[in-house]
Parts: C-alpha cells; sequence; structure tokens
C-alpha cells in the first residue's frame, strides 16, 4: 500500500514537471470557455460581470465603465482567437518566421497582462484578507470572476514562457541552453540580490499595520481624530477588524522573509512530523507568486483613486500605505523569482545546473 501511495505521488511530480507540454492545451481550453462565455453575454446571457448594472461595485474597478454591448463582442473574439494562438504556440516544434513569432507572443503577454492586471481590482486581495478571518459576505460573482480571470492570466503566462523558451531552442522546463545561464540567474547571484527584494517586500507591508493598529487604540496615525472617531460610530469595531487584517499581513512578511531564511528551505523542529525535510519549492513559489499579483492589481486601483482625487487628502494615512503596495507587489514577485533560482538545482530535463 505505502509502495502503491508513492508510486502515485511519483507519477503526479512527473506530470507537473512536464508542465510545458500540456499548459497551453490548458490555456487553450480555458479562452475557449471564456470566449463562449462572451458569445453567450453577447447574445443576451446573463451573468455579464463588469460595468454598472452587473458589477455591484463598479467604482472599483477599470473596467467599471465597459458596457456589454461593447465588451461581450471583444471578450468573445479575444476568447476564441486566444484558444487558436494556445494552439499555435503549443503544437509548434520549430522556430515560425519573426513576425509571426513575436505576434504570437504578443498576444500572448498583452492577454496574460489584461487578464492579471487589468481585470482583477483590490477586491481579489480583500476577499483573500477577509477569508481568513471568515467574512465571506463581501464574494459575489463578479469578484469571482476576477479569480478566474486570475487562473487564465497565470495559464497565459506559462504558455508564453514555453513557447519563448522552445523557440529560442532552451530548456523549456528550465530555460538553460547550451551556453549556460545569465550570471544573475545562477544561485549566488539571486542569493544576493533576492535578499534585498525580499527585505523591500518584508517591511513595505509594516507601513499598513502600524497605521490600523494605531486606529485601533485610538491614535489619529496619519488621520484625523473626527474621521477617526466618526467611522467607529458609524461602523462599530472596524478599526479592530483593521487591525487584525494587518497582523494578518505581518503574518504574510514572516512568510516572506522565510525566502531568504533556511527555515524556508528545511522545515524548521516545531513542525511536527515535517522536521528536517526539504520545503518543496511550490509550496512557497505558487502561493507567494500569487500573492504578489494580487498586491500589485490592489496597489494599482488605490494608484486610480488618488489621481482621480477621490481620497481625501487630510486622511492620508486611509490610502498613502497603500499606494506603496505596487512597489510591495513586485518586490514579492522578485523575492520569489530569486528563491525559485536558489533552490531549482539540476535540472531532471536537461540535465543542465548544479
Amino acid at each position: 500500500m505505502h509502495s502503491t501511495a508513492k508510486h502515485q505521488i511519483s507519477i503526479r511530480s512527473i506530470r507537473l514537471s512536464h508542465w510545458p507540454q500540456w499548459i497551453g492545451y490548458a490555456a487553450a481550453v480555458w479562452s475557449l470557455l471564456y470566449g463562449l462565455l462572451g458569445v453567450y453575454w453577447t447574445l443576451g446571457g446573463e451573468g455579464f460581470p463588469f460595468g454598472h448594472g452587473h458589477d455591484p461595485n463598479p467604482e472599483y474597478s477599470a473596467l467599471g465603465y465597459v458596457r456589454i454591448e461593447t465588451a461581450a463582442p471583444v471578450i468573445a473574439i479575444m476568447g476564441l482567437l486566444g484558444a487558436v494562438v494556445c494552439l499555435m504556440m503549443t503544437l509548434t516544434r520549430r522556430r515560425h518566421a519573426g513576425s509571426l513569432r513575436l505576434a504570437l507572443s504578443a498576444y500572448a503577454w498583452l492577454l496574460a497582462i489584461l487578464l492579471l492586471l487589468v481585470v482583477p481590482d483590490y477586491r481579489t486581495l480583500g476577499s483573500v484578507a477577509y477569508v481568513f478571518v471568515l467574512k465571506f459576505s463581501i464574494i459575489n460573482w463578479s469578484i469571482l470572476n476576477q479569480f478566474l480571470c486570475i487562473i487564465g492570466g497565470f495559464l497565459w503566462v506559462l504558455t508564453a514562457i514555453a513557447y519563448q523558451r522552445r523557440v529560442h531552442f532552451a530548456c523549456e522546463n528550465c530555460g538553460r541552453t547550451e551556453k549556460g545561464v545569465a550570471g544573475w540567474t545562477e544561485p549566488a547571484a539571486a542569493a544576493k540580490w533576492g535578499r534585498w527584494v525580499t527585505l523591500i517586500a518584508v517591511f513595505i507591508p509594516m507601513v499598513y499595520t502600524i497605521t490600523r493598529i494605531a486606529w485601533a487604540f485610538d491614535i489619529p496615525l496619519l488621520v484625523s481624530s473626527e474621521f477617526l472617531h466618526s467611522m467607529n460610530d458609524e461602523f462599530p469595531g472596524i478599526w479592530w477588524f483593521g487591525a487584525a487584517l494587518g497582523l494578518i499581513e505581518i503574518g504574510g512578511s514572516v512568510l516572506t522573509y522565510g525566502l531568504i531564511r533556511p527555515w524556508g528551505e528545511v522545515f524548521p523542529r516545531w513542525t511536527l512530523g515535517l522536521s528536517g525535510k526539504k520545503v518543496p519549492p511550490a509550496l512557497a513559489i505558487i502561493p507567494a507568486s500569487i500573492m504578489s499579483v494580487l498586491t500589485i492589481e490592489a496597489g494599482l486601483m488605490i494608484w486610480r483613486g488618488f489621481l482621480s482625487g477621490a481620497f481625501d487628502p487630510g486622511n492620508i494615512g486611509t490610502f498613502a500605505p497603500s499606494l506603496l503596495w505596487p512597489l510591495w507587489g513586485l518586490a514579492l514577485g522578485a523575492a520569489t523569482l530569486a528563491y525559485y533560482y536558489r533552490r531549482r538545482g539540476r535540472c531532471m530535463h536537461c540535465g543542465q545546473g548544479e
């Protein structure tokens, strides 16, 4: 029985390690299904998730003013065309002509950016934080659709990466070529620059947390006393709830710090049953990658509000800490990349690496 379970785990690992071979098909299926949703909405179907009259809070979204009459057909065309593009990128086993290669890559990255950084907004990060405090009431179809688009965005990113490696005759799994790897991707180099970006990703959330904890103790840090008290009168306990969310960010900072600490690579003694075992890289890379994207999305929404004058300049504490979130997300993404370069080791497919 033990041998069978171990064999199943081994098969699963092999399948995951062959992701370049199937990721394009997964992205094609996603694009086809979302394109068909666009067709459904174009024909008058219900459930369109964007804009006034459809999204419960369109003011949060960069797509808050789109109309179903124009947006739904665009979604249908881009989704169905995307499925074709995915198949072209995946089925090729030779080098495309320069113009076609550029067009396919550009379309892939365009959709990835739209799905990861334009469609989603602050509510994705807020939903994750609220789930941690067991508050599910804010989640609706518009927010679920944003998570669906984030999944599609990651599928497109991986499809684009696999395609670019393939047409440049690099290992599809690790990106290495016969010439070796760039110096900055080597483990020793990644450890150096990774330390700095990781520390940035650790300390930026502290700014938000400090303000929320201060407000919970009735200290008007970067806001007026009138604002602090009026909000607490209208929503009793709101600042303690904000402090709880801030503490969740502290927990995230601790986990981020683990990207450059030994316990981020080997389970420490207090992890009963796991002590001394290596931390699977994916256990850190996947959630950190997702959080980096969610943080950038949220920060971009705050910047849109700031540039449009939507915030009260007399209470800068309500928005100023969040203006740092795009930098936080970028730093976390870079820290995750450095962690990957340090942990990837020898490639089981091309044999390169340490």
